[in-house]
């Protein structure tokens, strides 16, 4: 690997990495944020909730129109744009006065990340190729699994130790180290073809399709789907998104061209990745809600039960990436998906009386799963780790060679948007599952209690442990996981059938188009 390529490969990991870090570092830092930070205009919770969500929809909203900035302006050029806005953002952030402010800055924040995740991986596509595109596809994904993986530790220290301004603040060293290394080494490179005017048409109706269909998932269940404001939002989000093609194939220089989309492979692994994705929501938040509310586990226990399984992702992302560079990436698509769904249906059997090992009504639990951890759960987490390891390089290097290089970053930002719609799209319908499947099965196990009045409503939202019924409401609880852990397989289970049968070329190998000196434009 050339020196250029490794301070390339250090901007890129280092630039989504705090994309990434943000997300999780804040969430554990809100608590404190809401006590310390005046409000008024929004309650101490809706606040909390608008610092997290800002975040993550303009980011969303906003992934497309950047990947095609990349593109059009320059990768090297607008990646240094995100770098520089995102630390001032991330200061802004930390010094804000009152949560209206910090809510302002994280909007704005999740705007500057937006130009750094499809940047990132459209650096790796111009400066890279053959099995070391893949070493590094490989490496980018183990350092962005670590780095959300290390936010919640990271966030919780420094919030104990120092403050919750520091959650943002340290970003600005690691921007700086970004920075040098992208002005100094990275190579610049753009679309040659697009000597237009750029789609800022396109631009808006894309924002308000990916924006729509992500805001009003989100939006709904904070707000357990009361109101028109959802809905709204996501037929906004289904009408722009209906008019997308018909504005593409009419417009001169349109934003996303045609063209990506009579490409199989482009097609295929984008589908997958919607319903991928969408499984891996319903798995995590399913078995976090299952492990903390219904078997009364802390935090703590929870987070540490799943960290086994992330090693694999971290250790081994980087073979993976590697092999599928070799030996073509539609062996490691079909059979991750496949590994992780086995994983999620051992999940399933676990048995109905689990309140056997669950922690008493009122019992505050340790920070270490109990001894049932390495019969029920170790196991599924271990191998689901290995699946995702099997999967998410070989998934980037496929997504990467199924678009011409020109159009790296503009590929990589609709997969991207892609995989954060499929898991609040499935997440709003596995909500409704879940919640009837559990206020249905403890109906059927406590008779004559009306599982539709609001007080029965506000003491189980599913399970709370100070409620009557408890043992009655954990058997219904676990019903409902089951159907959410069935509802992930047969996700991951088509997802892998999708890869299998349409994923085409030699050996499973998606042609990447020629890097040539026409579409990548090497410059000084």
């Amino acid at each position: 690997m050339r020196t250029a390529q490794r301070w390339t490969l250090a901007a890129a990991v280092l630039g989504s990495g705090i994309v990434f870090l943000d997300s999780t570092v804040v969430t554990v830092a809100l608590p404190r944020m809401g006590r310390d930070l005046p409000a008024q205009y929004v309650g101490v919770l809706e606040g909390q909730s608008y610092v997290y969500a800002a975040y993550l929809l303009t980011l969303s909203a906003l992934l497309i129109l950047a990947g095609a900035l990349n593109d059009h302006y320059g990768r090297r050029r607008m990646f240094a744009v995100g770098l520089v806005s995102f630390g001032a953002t991330s200061v802004l952030c930390g010094l804000a006065p009152t949560m209206e402010t910090l809510i302002l800055f994280r909007v704005l924040q999740g705007a500057a990340g937006a130009l750094l995740v499809p940047g990132s991986l459209s650096l790796i596509a111009a400066n890279f190729e053959g099995e070391a595109q893949g070493r590094a596809y490989g490496i980018w994904s183990g350092a962005s699994s670590a780095t959300t993986l290390l936010g919640p530790l990271v966030g919780g220290l420094l919030v104990d130790t120092i403050s919750w301004r520091v959650a943002f603040l340290m970003n600005v060293p690691l921007v700086l180290v970004a920075a040098y290394a992208t002005l100094r080494h990275v190579p610049e490179s753009r679309d040659q073809a697009a000597v237009a005017g750029f789609d800022w048409l396109g631009a808006i109706l894309v924002a308000l399709a990916v924006g729509g269909l992500a805001f009003g998932p989100i939006y709904g269940q904070q707000r357990a789907w009361q109101g028109a404001v959802p809905f709204l939002a996501i037929g906004v989000g289904l009408l722009a998104t209906a008019a997308l093609p018909f504005y593409m194939v009419r417009a001169k220089n349109p934003l996303v061209p045609p063209r990506l989309f009579t490409k199989r492979n482009f097609l295929v692994i984008n589908l997958s990745t919607l319903m991928i994705y969408g499984a891996l929501y319903v798995f995590g938040y399913n078995l976090t809600l299952f492990l903390q509310g219904t078997i009364g586990w802390t935090a703590a226990a929870a987070g540490l039960s799943q960290l086994p399984g992330s090693l694999f992702l971290i250790f081994f992302s980087a073979r993976f990436g590697q092999l599928a560079a070799r030996y073509g990436p539609r062996f490691f698509l079909t059979l991750g998906p496949l590994i992780m769904a086995a994983a999620v249906l051992y999940l399933a059997r676990i048995p109905a009386a689990t309140q056997a090992w669950a922690l008493a009504p009122g019992d505050p639990g340790s920070w270490l799963p109990p001894g049932s951890y390495f019969v029920d759960v170790l196991p599924a987490t271990l191998l689901f780790g290995l699946g995702i390891a099997t999967l998410v390089a070989p998934l980037v290097a496929a997504l990467m060679a199924s678009v011409p290089v020109q159009n790296s970053g503009l590929g990589s930002a609709i997969n991207n948007a892609i995989s954060r719609i499929g898991p609040q799209l499935a997440g709003a319908g596995i909500f409704v599952a879940v919640t009837a499947t559990f206020y249905n099965s403890l109906a059927a196990r406590v008779p004559g209690l009306d599982v539709n009045s609001p007080a029965v409503r506000a003491a189980m939202p599913p399970l709370n442990h100070a409620a009557a019924h408890v043992a009655e409401a954990r058997l219904a609880s676990t019903d409902a996981f089951h159907v959410a852990m069935l509802v992930s397989a047969g996700l991951l289970i088509v997802g892998a059938a999708v890869n299998a049968v349409g994923l085409k070329g030699r050996a499973g190998k998606p042609a990447a188009a020629p890097a040539t000196p026409e579409t990548i434009a090497p410059q000084p």
